[in-house]
């Protein structure tokens, strides 16, 4: 399916039958589609012929786990970049931490307003989209390639979410510039006031993981934040 030319489609996993109401009301009033699930397993079984623009991800379901359908997700060539706003009742600072670090591109705990979980969708959708004027960069064992939303060590693809993407996209063209937080977050989520602090370092913590040995090239300047090395 086309999405180019047609609506956003969200998928929305809640075992909570009036939390899929809810979202399912406020998403189609905002323009989008709405795949709606009520256990996880059938919103797997989607997945092998429709895979939705976004991803509204309850943790505490009652067949497999959100968290494990995020390992799932980030664990597929063909699935990794679906970004992921996880919707849950566990809404401590720890819990949050623990969502981002699962794969997690954005964290809304319950209860929850409907006019910021789509001002969310919509922010994720933005910063999920190819870096500005696209491009190869290549750093040592580092390909990133911003046209087809690809990254490769030593010629290996590595599964990336879409914000860890955008984020390596935004760092590789800065050629070396040293962005502090507040500038990746005001890039990467348009100035969203009620996006959670520490979001960006759990971010880079998940994407060097994933980046291995060219991990290392993304470099931390303490007190400053965060910058790719030009090797």
């Amino acid at each position: 399916m086309d999405r180019t030319v047609q609506r956003r489609l969200i998928a929305v996993v809640d075992d909570e039958r009036d939390i899929l109401d809810l979202v399912d009301l406020h998403l189609r009033r905002a323009g989008f589609e709405t795949a709606l699930f009520e256990r996880s397993k059938p919103f797997l079984d989607s997945v092998s012929t429709d895979i939705p623009d976004l991803l509204v991800l309850d943790l505490m379901l009652p067949d497999i786990p959100g968290r494990e359908v995020l390992d799932i997700l980030r664990k597929s060539q063909r699935l990794a970049l679906i970004p992921v706003i996880v919707l849950t009742a566990l809404g401590s600072e720890q819990d949050r931490i623990a969502g981002l670090d699962a794969g997690a591109d954005d964290y809304l705990a319950k209860p929850f307003s409907p006019a910021e979980l789509v001002a969310r969708v919509r922010a994720v959708l933005r910063r999920t989209l190819p870096g500005d004027g696209g491009g190869v960069f290549e750093v040592g064992p580092l390909k990133i390639d911003l046209d087809r939303f690809e990254a490769s060590v030593d010629g290996l693809a590595v599964n990336l979410t879409a914000t860890e993407f955008r984020l390596l996209g935004i760092m590789a063209g800065g050629k070396g510039r040293v962005f502090t937080r507040e500038k990746l977050l005001n890039l990467l989520w348009d100035g969203e006031k009620l996006v959670y602090d520490r979001t960006v370092d759990v971010h880079i913590t998940n994407l060097r993981a994933k980046l291995g040995k060219a991990g290392s090239l993304v470099r931390s300047i303490r007190g400053v934040g965060y910058a790719l090395r030009q090797e």
